[in-house]
């Protein structure tokens, strides 16, 4: 018997890499999404038989139908969506342009939409799912130059409260993880200057591992998560404390 179906967008890399494979480790059966689809075909390679791949860019309504029938068609229902998909960008908020911002909201908080309105109906109508959504620190206190990235990861939250109070009580679970800084090749794009400035701040003196996020993101999928209600979980390097 396994843990689950699991849906993880962003899983070709960095983060959603170490999800994908914790929650296989732990019994999941894990649908590898990810824009690249060689980048999906590779972490699902290395997973193995628990585990399909699917391309798919998450601010598309079409392409978020197809990643999720290829779970259903893989594994059966969906009962674990981990939205994880997500860029940055690094701008002064006075360089930004219009298509800056919309491409950083519809990645982020529209794809976490379109993922979660795909699976939602199915969870309700079985009475059980879990979704984790992928925020961020700077969602929560913003970032310098990364103001259109601060502020789609603050919707996350927001989204996140607002749904947990509309649908735990129905048998879905909603929560989020807000990571500080990570090395990876996301946070490896930023300035140099910024990742020394960030280093500095933080209590913990380093920034943390994709599988340090992953950890968080796998109790959250398990049952010893069930008092967990439209939270942020913050793996932060104590850059957050609440």
């Amino acid at each position: 018997m396994t843990a689950g179906t699991a849906i993880v967008t962003g899983a070709g890399s960095g983060i959603g890499r170490a999800i994908a494979e914790r929650l296989a480790a732990e019994g999941y059966r894990v649908l590898v999404a990810d824009l690249r689809g060689e980048a999906a075909e590779a972490v699902a390679r290395a997973i193995g038989p628990a585990a399909v791949p699917c391309a798919g860019d998450v601010s598309d309504e079409a392409e978020v139908a197809r990643i999720v029938s290829t779970a259903e068609a893989a594994f059966g229902p969906v009962t674990h969506l981990v939205n994880n998909a997500g860029f940055v960008h690094q701008a002064r908020f006075i360089d930004l342009t219009p298509a800056d911002w919309d491409r950083m909201i519809a990645v982020h908080l529209r794809g976490s939409f379109l993922c979660t309105r795909a699976v939602l109906t199915g969870m309700l109508a079985r009475g059980a799912g879990v979704i984790v959504n992928m925020a961020s620190q700077l969602g929560q206190i913003g970032g310098i130059e990364l103001v259109h990235y601060s502020a789609a990861k603050a919707g996350i939250i927001g989204m996140t409260r607002a749904l947990a109070r509309e649908v735990s009580a129905r048998g879905v679970r909603v929560n989020a993880v807000a990571p500080g800084p990570v090395n990876t090749p996301l946070v490896a794009s930023l300035s140099e200057e910024w990742r020394r400035a960030k280093a500095a701040e933080l209590p913990l003196g380093r920034f943390g591992e994709p599988d340090e996020i992953a950890l968080a993101v796998a109790f959250l999928c398990s049952p010893a998560a069930a008092l967990f209600v439209g939270q942020t979980l913050g793996p932060n390097s104590g850059d957050v404390m609440l």
